[in-house]
């Protein structure tokens, strides 16, 4: 993860091609001012990190050339098998996790997603680059985005004078989330177990997470630290 969005232009290449699939990288090295290899290597590691889907075509316009390649998102989270998410087309999910909440009841159905997120956070950070722990929380925070974004959230760090927020414009949980908002506080647990796991802090002195979402009401999806 960390190889293929540790960059910073990588990550915006990502996440133009989110929003124009089936883009080159002549296309990509235009939008970005960059040499046609530049903008093919980024492609190339987006893509091996199995993010990007590749596939060869060619345009009725290009005769009889070689096919371009072409570059759409892959489906998933990065190909990451480990955390699967619920989707608006699971309708039988989405009916089982109804029913499930309800039996629960809203305060140990919140408890329980977070620490659910919690859990994935810090396996998350256990996985990173050796030698990423112990970083300020601000450092770690721009981290947690680019892992977010790995993860379907197109997220980006805004620094807030003492503050930093992880601000999603995506939810890969869609419509799940609108019915049942108590899953966002599996945003606010992986944050918060990315951040314990990134910058060492231990479970006996949690970092307290602020959680804004649309989908309980507010403005932005958001993590305030």
């Amino acid at each position: 993860m960390t190889s293929a969005f540790g960059d910073p232009t990588r990550r915006e290449i990502y996440l133009h091609v989110r929003s124009h699939p089936g883009t080159t990288a002549s296309e990509v090295a235009a939008a970005f001012s960059l040499h046609p290899n530049v903008a093919r290597h980024h492609l190339d590691r987006l893509a091996a990190g199995g993010y990007l889907e590749v596939s060869l075509e060619r345009l009725p316009s290009a005769g009889a050339g070689r096919p371009s390649k072409r570059f759409r998102a892959a489906d998933g989270p990065g190909g990451d098998p480990t955390l699967s998410f619920v989707t608006h087309g699971d309708d039988l999910i989405v009916a089982l996790l109804a029913e499930a909440l309800e039996l629960l009841g809203p305060v140990e159905a919140e408890r329980m997603a977070e620490r659910l997120g919690e859990s994935y956070g810090r396996d998350l950070a256990d996985r990173m680059e050796p030698g990423e722990g112990q970083r300020s929380v601000r450092a770690a925070m721009h981290t947690i985005a680019d892992a977010l974004t790995a993860h379907g959230f197109e997220a980006h760090a805004e620094d807030r004078g003492d503050s930093t927020a992880v601000v999603a414009e995506h939810c890969p949980f869609g419509e799940a989330a609108t019915q049942h908002p108590v899953i966002c506080a599996v945003d606010r647990g992986m944050v918060r177990g990315l951040l314990a796991g990134l910058c060492g802090a231990g479970a006996d002195e949690p970092i307290p997470v602020v959680l804004s979402s649309r989908a309980r009401g507010d403005d932005a999806c958001a993590a305030l630290v």
